[in-house]
């Protein structure tokens, strides 16, 4: 009898246990967003919550040797020399970045003269040497054929636009590449890491930004994208040159201490932003930057190897004879204004 009324509780036991369990509200599965975990957001609070800390910005970046399909014209002509420390001899470097700026040259005419049109978007984090490589592109180039842009914050209007609607107006028309300093991926760096946008915007923007580029490139646009990898402490060390030498203290804004202060937060948008946007017509290309002589070069070089384009520099121009002085006579020196000759 005993036993009976024992199984008998147990019994009971486990019904009300299952009833229980029946009323406790069952968790919700998270919606999908294309394979990634949704994103939770505050009200201008930081909107990325996702991802994990990239490998090549939180360690040391990998060397990679394979030169791929780069053309034999743009291989280093003589090996590659060194210091004790690895970086490249100045020499050594000043050789190849005066090679390869003549290449920049011939690539303009080529592109000037085939009516192409290309954007080339430079993203990294600060002091990644991002300005560094664009001026070595622009030093012995044609500003009226290869242009940079560098957009401040959107103003008022601006804010009200649609996201990409300033950055059309910069793109370019035939025979003319456009250098963006930072470009329309503002949306999915900076601003939601910093609050700026609101998730429904960043939402938007990762899933319309792959359409708006497979446009540009449909179009006849030749586009490529690089980001540019640092280190922890190379940043680090980059900050730290800015502060203590006043021509370079200009480099250093607010948002760029921002900019060290999230590094995580950073290097969670940063892998969100390439599972959304490294598309196959459009890919990322990442450029180790820890070593800037090497970044630029590498940089160049592949740039260069992306759109292909023939030597049609023109033949020395032989200068006309000056005309005969017929009676010219030169106004008074003592009417005209001059420099100082300090030197």
């Amino acid at each position: 009898m005993g036993k009976k009324k024992e199984k008998k509780a147990k019994k009971q036991e486990e019904k009300e246990t299952a009833v229980a369990a029946a009323k406790k509200p069952k968790p919700t599965k998270p919606p999908r967003t294309n394979g990634h975990p949704p994103i939770t957001l505050t009200a201008l609070d930081p909107v990325i919550t996702i991802g994990q800390e990239s490998k090549l910005d939180a360690d040391e970046p990998p060397v990679i040797t394979d030169s791929g399909n780069i053309p034999q014209h743009l291989l280093p002509q003589t090996p590659p020399e060194y210091t004790s420390n690895g970086k490249l001899k100045g020499r050594y470097y000043d050789q190849e970045m005066a090679r390869l700026q003549e290449e920049m040259v011939k690539l303009q005419y080529w592109v000037k003269e085939q009516g192409l049109r290309v954007v080339i978007v430079f993203e990294g984090r600060s002091g990644a040497g991002k300005g560094g490589v664009i001026k070595r592109i622009t030093e012995r180039t044609n500003p009226r054929i290869l242009r940079v842009v560098a957009l401040p914050v959107p103003n008022d209007r601006e804010k009200t636009q649609w996201w990409f609607q300033k950055y059309v107006a910069h793109l370019p028309a035939a025979g003319e590449i456009v250098l963006f300093d930072r470009s329309w991926y503002n949306r999915a760096l900076v601003e939601p890491v910093m609050g700026f946008c609101t998730e429904e915007q960043y939402r938007e923007f990762l899933r319309s930004c792959p359409q708006f580029e497979r446009m540009l490139v449909r179009s006849g646009i030749i586009l490529l994208k690089y980001w540019f990898s640092v280190s922890n402490e190379e940043q680090e060390r980059r900050f730290q040159a800015r502060i203590h030498t006043p021509m370079k203290r200009w480099k250093l804004s607010p948002m760029d201490l921002e900019d060290r202060r999230r590094w995580v937060e950073y290097s969670k948008a940063k892998d969100t932003m390439f599972a959304y946007t490294d598309i196959k017509q459009a890919p990322w290309y990442v450029v180790n930057a820890d070593d800037k002589k090497r970044a630029r070069l590498n940089c160049i070089t592949h740039m260069l190897s992306m759109i292909p384009y023939a030597d049609i520099t023109p033949e020395p121009i032989e200068l006309p004879p000056r005309e005969e002085d017929r009676g010219y006579i030169r106004p008074p020196i003592t009417e005209q204004t001059f420099v100082p000759e300090i030197y």
